[in-house]
C-alpha cells in the first residue's frame, strides 16, 4: 500500500500540514489547542501514518541508527551474544543497529566506517572479540563512541569490559568454599599480555591469599582440549594427584576431564574442576562443569544503552562519551559463577 502522507493526515484532522508536523514530532513549544492535537493524533492512527525517517533524519541530523564495528565478533560462537545484546538494546529504544565485521583488515574497516557515516549513524560501538588495546579509527573519534571489550589509552571514552578479576576470585572461591586449601593447580598458558589470563590470575591469587591458601603450581598449555589433556596426563604420570584444577577455559577443562577419567580419577570425588567461559561444553560434560560465564550479552546491551542514554538536559541527545564518562570510566560487567557438579569437598 502507498505510504500515507503528512498532508493526508492534516486534511483528515482539518489542520494545516505544519500543525500536523508539529504535533507528530512532539513539539510542545507551539500554540496548538488540545482539540487540534487530539484530532491529529486520531487521524494519524486511523490512517496508519508512519513518519518518513529518512526525511526526518536529513532534517534533524538524528537517524535513530547506530553501528557496531568489530573484528571477528559476529562469526565467533561465544561473542555472537554481544550482537544479540546490542540488537535487543537498540530495539528497546527504537533504533536500528548496523553490524560490520572487519576481520581485522584496516581497508575493510575503513570502507565499512565510510558506509556507516554515509548513512549518518548517530554513534558507534567499537568492539573486539578478545579484550585488548585497540587502535580506534580516526574517522569515528569525532562521533559518539563506546568501546566494547577493548581499550584505547589515548581516548577519553566509556569502555565496557568483563570483570575478569572478579571472575578469578569467584572460581577460586568456589573451591575454597568446598574445603580445598591445598593441591590447587592452574591449567593453561599464562601470557601477561592477554587481559583475561592476567586478570583471572590476579583474582585467583587475591582470594587465595586472603584465605591463607595458595596455588600448588601451574600446568602451562595452550587454551585447547588436546593441550589440556596432554599437560594433565603428563602431570598424573608423575604419580601426583591434584586436589583441584582451575582451568583457564572450558576447552582446557574438556582435555583435563579426559586425562583425569583416563587415569581412573573421579570428578569431583578425587579432583574438583572449575573453569571459565560457561560455553555449551560446561553443560555437555559429565559431570557438568562449574564455570564462570562470559557476560557477552550484557556487555553488548550495556554498550548500546550507554551510547543511547539521554543527556540529563536534552531529550534526544546521545551521550557525549568524553564529557559524561571521563577518562577513567570503565563499566565492569559481572561474570556470574555457574555452579554445577564438578566441585566437591577434598578427598580424605
Amino acid at each position: 500500500m502507498p505510504r500515507v502522507t503528512l498532508t493526508e493526515v492534516a486534511r483528515r484532522a482539518e489542520v494545516s500540514p505544519t500543525t500536523a508536523s508539529f504535533v507528530l514530532n512532539g513539539r510542545l513549544d507551539m500554540r496548538i489547542s488540545e482539540d487540534a492535537r487530539q484530532r491529529v493524533v486520531r487521524a494519524a492512527h486511523e490512517l496508519g501514518y508512519r513518519p518518513n525517517l529518512v526525511s526526518r533524519g536529513l532534517r534533524t541530523k538524528i537517524t535513530h541508527t547506530v553501528a557496531l564495528v568489530s573484528d571477528t565478533i559476529a562469526t565467533e560462537p561465544y561473542a555472537g551474544e554481544i550482537v544479540h545484546g546490542s540488537l535487543a538494546a537498540a530495539l528497546a529504544q527504537e533504533h536500528l543497529l548496523y553490524v560490520g565485521e572487519t576481520e581485522d583488515d584496516p581497508e575493510v574497516e575503513a570502507r565499512l566506517i565510510e558506509h556507516f557515516l554515509d548513512r549518518q549513524v548517530d554513534g558507534f560501538v567499537y568492539a573486539a572479540m578478545y579484550t585488548r588495546p585497540a587502535r580506534v579509527p580516526t574517522r569515528i573519534r569525532e562521533h559518539p563512541l563506546v568501546l566494547l571489550n577493548c581499550t584505547a589509552e589515548d581516548l577519553a571514552v566509556p569502555r565496557v569490559l568483563p570483570d575478569e578479576r572478579a571472575a578469578g576470585r569467584s572460581a577460586a572461591g568456589a573451591l575454597l568454599d568446598a574445603g580445598h586449601r591445598e593441591g590447587i593447580y592452574l591449567v593453561g598458558e599464562q601470557i601477561p599480555a592477554v587481559f583475561a589470563a592476567r586478570e583471572r590470575l590476579e583474582g585467583i591469587n587475591e582470594v587465595l591469599h586472603a584465605r591463607s591458601a595458595a596455588l600448588a603450581g601451574s600446568l602451562a598449555c595452550k587454551w585447547w582440549p588436546e593441550a589440556g589433556y596432554e599437560v594433565v596426563s603428563r602431570f598424573l604420570r608423575t604419580g601426583r594427584r591434584p586436589g583441584a584444577l582451575i582451568c583457564y577455559n572450558d576447552r582446557i577443562a574438556l582435555g583435563a576431564y579426559q586425562a583425569l577419567q583416563e587415569a581412573g580419577l573421579d570428578i569431583p570425588g578425587d579432583t574438583s574442576v572449575v573453569s571459565f567461559d560457561d560455553s555449551d561444553l560446561a553443560s555437555w560434560l559429565r559431570p557438568k562443569l562449574t564455570s564462570v560465564a562470559l557476560p557477552h550479552y550484557d556487555m553488548g546491551r550495556i554498550a548500546v544503552e550507554l551510547l543511547l542514554s539521554e543527556r540529563s538536559d536534552e531529550g534526544d541527545g546521545l551521550v557525549d562519551a568524553a564529557a559524561d564518562a571521563g577518562v577513567d570510566d570503565v563499566v565492569w560487567v559481572p561474570m556470574p559463577l555457574r555452579q554445577r557438579a564438578s566441585v566437591g569437598p577434598p578427598s580424605r
